[in-house]
């Protein structure tokens, strides 16, 4: 039989963590007769009563195992935690608050199964959603379209398959420090399909995600995958270089020929303001990519487990990235 891995990345679902797995369990009932399931939750230390929720969910079914990272490390590295501990033929990950529906990972599967080495699901925003919200998604996914090196799909979700292939090629060769994983879903290439989906009401709680969390998120899918801010920047000071020279030509030119000075302190006090900012604007843009080189080069581990529960049990980890091959998560 073959295996399939289904990894769901937790923080603070104390009050809906066992709901949504029971969800998740009858969903997959359908396939078993198929495949090999096992269930990875990858868990960030969370200030509730999540972590032991997921102890006692391991404890009652040996199918079910939970990575705890050493410290909150976030989401994506969670799903890279989930991805270096997979062995399966096939991976499926989804958020664990129940905005993902569990029922479609079986049509996940069929694309697999027909050929597909990706299976991508696309969010269509309900109603629910604010417009800002809607706006914002919209002008990101386009601008990244335009800017960067991926097409990237707009409403592009971390609920997706992954074949075991792509899973080798995240395993092995993609090591970034600060991975933008949605874009380098679609930069890997291998066959890839789409799934329409419309995303579920939280079964609990609330997100998450705060502004300042998404936004450093499209900061860091641009600079990861797109250098044309820094071409800006120079294309800019360029042409604010170039209108500066026109413009002292044009007042020295006015002296000679008409023999006065050019009053003005006002304007010159505004386009120094102007340029001292615009210079500001560049060097932020240039310290967002230092940034990125200056984590790849301190080679920081992505992410660090503090210990799994596997049957109940606290297993310490050798390493932060190598999985056990002893779990249900792994192929003989």
């Amino acid at each position: 039989m073959k295996s399939l891995c289904i990894l769901c990345p937790v923080y603070r679902e104390e009050a809906g963590i066992r709901a949504f797995h029971e969800r998740l369990q009858r969903a997959l009932l359908p396939l078993r007769a198929r495949y090999t399931i096992a269930t990875l939750y990858a868990l960030d230390p969370s200030p509730d009563r999540t972590e032991l929720e997921l102890q006692a969910l391991s404890a009652e079914d040996s199918s079910v195992e939970t990575l705890v990272m050493s410290r909150r490390f976030g989401h994506q590295a969670a799903l890279l935690a989930g991805m270096d501990e997979c062995r399966a033929d096939a991976l499926v990950m989804l958020d664990s608050d129940g905005q993902h529906p569990p029922e479609l990972i079986a049509e996940l599967v069929a694309r697999w199964e027909a050929g597909a080495d990706i299976v991508q699901t696309l969010r269509t925003d309900a109603r629910e959603t604010s417009w800002i919200r809607r706006a914002t998604s919209r002008w990101f996914y386009q601008l990244l379209q335009r800017v960067g090196s991926v097409e990237l799909k707009s409403g592009a979700a971390d609920f997706r398959l992954l074949s075991r292939p792509v899973l080798e090629v995240f395993r092995r060769e993609l090591r970034e420090r600060n991975p933008f994983v949605r874009g380098l879903i679609s930069w890997v290439g291998f066959n890839i399909c789409y799934v329409a989906f419309a995303p579920e009401v939280r079964a609990a709680g609330r997100s998450n995600y705060r502004a300042s969390t998404l936004v450093n998120f499209a900061l860091q899918g641009i600079a990861s995958f797109s250098k044309t801010p820094l071409r800006a920047c120079a294309t800019i000071g360029l042409f604010i270089a170039l209108l500066s020279f026109v413009s002292g030509a044009a007042q020295l030119l006015m002296y000679f020929l008409r023999g006065s000075n050019v009053p003005g302190w006002a304007s010159l006090f505004a386009a120094l303001s102007f340029l001292g900012g615009v210079q500001l604007f560049f060097l932020g843009v240039i310290g967002e990519y230092v940034g990125l080189i200056f984590d790849e080069v301190k080679g920081r581990p992505r992410y660090l487990l503090r210990h799994r529960y596997r049957g109940g049990e606290v297993v310490r980890p050798d390493s932060h990235a190598e999985p056990a091959s002893t779990t249900g998560l792994s192929r003989s």
